[in-house]
C-alpha cells in the first residue's frame, strides 16, 4: 500500500460546519420573506419586532446549532480492510463498508463548497438504495488524498487483477475527450426543456394569493393581455392567430434557452482523461464533478442519439458498471459527439464498435406481425366502446390509424433492431426514431435468461435478457433454436473466468 492508513477516527473539515450553516439559512430565506409579507399585510410594526423577529432568531440559531452538532458528531475511520463512519445526533449510526466493495469514489463541489476549498467524497458500492456513503465535506487535498488512499487499499486486495493487468497506465493522463464552450452550448440546442414554466406554474400555484386574479382562468389571462380598451379582442381572428404564435414562439426561445443554461451548467469545462486508474471525468460550472471509472470494471456500453440530433450526427456513451447499480452514479463518459470521437474512447475501454462486415440478425417476422395484431386488438377494442356509446362517427378511428400507426412501427422496428454476436462481445441495436447500440463483453456478463410468454411458446419465439449491473440486455423476437445456442455460447464464455479477474483487454474484437 502507498500510503499510511489514518490512526483513528476522524472529522471532517471544520468549515464544514460554516458550509453547512450558510445552506441551512439559504434554506429558510423564502419561508422567512413569505412569512414576513403575510405578518406586514394583516399585522402592524410593533407586532412584527415583538414576536416575528424573535422567531426567526429562534430557528436561525436552531438550525445553526444543529449543523454544528452534525459536524461535531460525524467521524470516519479508515482502516485496514474498510472505511467506517460514525454519525447521529441522537440516534447514532455506524456504517462499514469493505474496500473491495468500493467501485467508485467520486468527488464532488457544489457552489458553496467550492467557495471554501472543500469537496464531497462519495463511495459508491453498486448496491443501489441507500448503501453509498459520502463525506461532507473534506479540504481538496484531503479528499484526493483519501480517493487514492481507498483506491490502493482496494487494488491491494485484488491480487488477481494486478497480475493480470496487462500493461501499467503510468504517466501523465492522456485526453480523451473534451468540449469547448462552442459545443456545450451546440449540445444545449438539442437539449430542449420546459422545466422552468413548470416551477414557475408551481409558484404560481401556491402564491396565487398574491395576483390579482385566478392563475387558471384564461377569461382574465385575456383580459389582461388585451390592455386598456381591449384592443387586441377587438382585432378578431387575426389577433388570436398572432397571439398563438406568439405564445408558442415565446415557449420555443425559453425551452431552447433552459436546455442551453442547464446544460452548460452541467457540462461546462468536460474533460474526460484516461489515467492510470481509469477514465477520469471532470464536468461542472457551478457544481464541479471529479468521477474516475474503472475501465477493468466496465461490463457494456451504450451509444445513443436524439431523433433530431441523429440528422447531425451527434451521439453520447455511457459506461454499464458495476457500480452503476447504485442508480445515483452517473458513467456518460461522452454526452455530445461524433462517431469517430466515440470510436476514440471506446477503444481505451477495451471494447470496439461494430465492424462493416458483420452479420446481424433480426427478430422473427412471427414476433413483429403479434405485436401489429395485439395493437390492432386494442384499437378496436376502443373502436367498440366509442360505438356502443352512439359515437359511430369516431368507431372507425381507432382502427385505421391505430393500423396504420402499428403496421408501420413494427415493420421499422423489425428493419432496424438487430442483434449479433461475435467471439468477445455481443451487439444490440434498438429503435427507429431514437436508436441506440448497446455493446456487451460476453465474459463479463452476470447472467442469461430465457423468456416465453404464452404467444411466444405458440409461435416458436423467445426473449434473451442479458443481467448487467444496473438493468439488463435484451435480444427480443428470437427464434427458440437461435436463442439457446446464444445461451450457451455466452455461458460459455462467462464460466472462462471469474469477473471478478476481469480486467481491461486490448485485444482486438470480431
Amino acid at each position: 500500500m502507498s500510503e499510511a492508513l489514518d490512526s483513528g477516527p476522524r472529522r471532517t473539515d471544520q468549515r464544514t460546519f460554516v458550509v453547512r450553516a450558510i445552506s441551512l439559512l439559504s434554506q429558510l430565506v423564502f419561508p422567512i420573506l413569505l412569512g414576513g409579507f403575510a405578518i406586514f399585510d394583516k399585522g402592524e410594526f410593533d407586532d412584527v419586532v415583538a414576536y416575528f423577529v424573535p422567531l426567526v432568531v429562534a430557528v436561525v440559531g436552531a438550525n445553526v446549532l444543529f449543523a454544528y452538532l452534525r459536524w461535531r458528531r460525524l467521524t470516519y475511520t479508515v482502516g485496514e480492510a474498510d472505511i467506517r463512519v460514525e454519525s447521529g445526533v441522537l440516534s447514532r449510526s455506524a456504517r462499514s463498508v469493505p474496500y473491495e466493495r468500493i467501485q467508485d469514489v467520486s468527488l464532488e463541489q457544489k457552489p458553496i463548497p467550492r467557495l471554501f476549498g472543500l469537496v464531497e467524497v462519495k463511495f459508491e458500492t453498486g448496491a443501489g438504495g441507500g448503501e453509498d456513503i459520502a463525506l461532507t465535506y473534506l479540504s481538496t487535498s484531503e479528499g484526493e488524498r483519501l480517493r487514492e488512499l481507498v483506491r490502493s487499499r482496494r487494488d491491494d486486495g485484488a491480487v488477481a487483477e494486478l497480475e493480470a493487468e496487462d500493461e501499467p497506465r503510468a504517466g501523465p493522463p492522456q485526453l480523451l475527450f473534451a468540449m469547448s464552450p462552442k459545443r456545450v452550448v451546440t449540445f444545449g440546442l438539442f437539449e430542449f426543456s420546459l422545466a422552468i414554466v413548470a416551477v414557475v406554474a408551481g409558484l404560481a400555484q401556491q402564491l396565487d394569493f398574491l395576483l390579482p386574479f385566478e392563475i387558471w382562468d384564461w377569461r382574465a389571462w385575456r383580459e389582461q393581455l388585451a390592455g386598456p380598451g381591449h384592443w387586441l379582442a377587438g382585432l378578431g381572428f387575426l389577433a388570436q392567430a398572432v397571439g398563438v404564435v406568439f405564445t408558442f414562439g415565446s415557449l420555443l426561445l425559453i425551452g431552447v434557452a433552459t436546455g442551453v443554461i442547464r446544460t452548460a451548467l452541467r457540462e461546462w469545462g468536460f474533460r474526460l482523461e484516461r489515467s492510470d486508474k481509469g477514465l477520469r471525468r471532470r464536468r461542472g460550472l457551478l457544481t464541479r464533478t471529479d468521477l474516475v471509472m474503472p475501465v477493468h470494471r466496465v461490463q457494456a456500453l451504450r451509444v445513443g442519439t436524439g431523433l433530431v440530433r441523429r440528422l447531425f450526427g451527434w451521439h453520447s456513451l455511457k459506461l454499464v458498471s458495476l457500480a452503476s447499480d447504485s442508480g445515483s452514479a452517473n458513467h456518460e463518459a461522452v454526452p455530445f459527439a461524433q462517431t469517430e470521437e466515440i470510436a476514440r474512447v471506446v477503444a481505451e475501454t477495451g471494447f470496439a464498435l461494430p465492424r462493416d462486415g458483420i452479420q446481424w440478425h433480426r427478430a422473427m417476422p412471427a414476433y413483429r406481425i403479434d405485436g401489429f395484431l395485439l395493437g390492432l386488438t386494442v384499437m378496436s377494442a376502443i373502436a367498440i366502446g366509442a360505438a356502443s356509446l352512439g359515437r359511430t362517427d369516431l368507431a372507425l378511428l381507432p382502427p385505421l390509424l391505430g393500423g396504420l400507426w402499428f403496421g408501420v412501427h413494427e415493420y421499422l422496428r423489425w428493419r432496424r433492431d438487430v442483434h449479433a454476436i461475435g467471439p468477445r462481445q455481443l451487439y444490440v441495436r434498438h429503435g427507429w426514431l431514437a436508436p441506440s447500440l448497446a455493446i456487451a463483453a460476453r465474459e463479463k456478463l452476470q447472467s442469461v435468461e430465457i423468456v416465453r410468454n404464452p404467444l411466444a411458446r405458440l409461435r416458436g419465439y423467445a426473449d434473451v435478457h442479458f443481467g448487467l449491473a444496473g438493468g439488463r440486455l435484451t435480444m427480443r423476437g428470437i427464434a427458440l433454436g437461435d436463442a439457446r445456442r446464444i445461451r450457451e455460447a455466452v455461458l460459455e464464455s462467462m464460466a472462462e473466468r471469474d469477473f471478478s479477474d476481469v480486467v481491461e483487454s486490448r485485444a482486438a474484437d470480431d
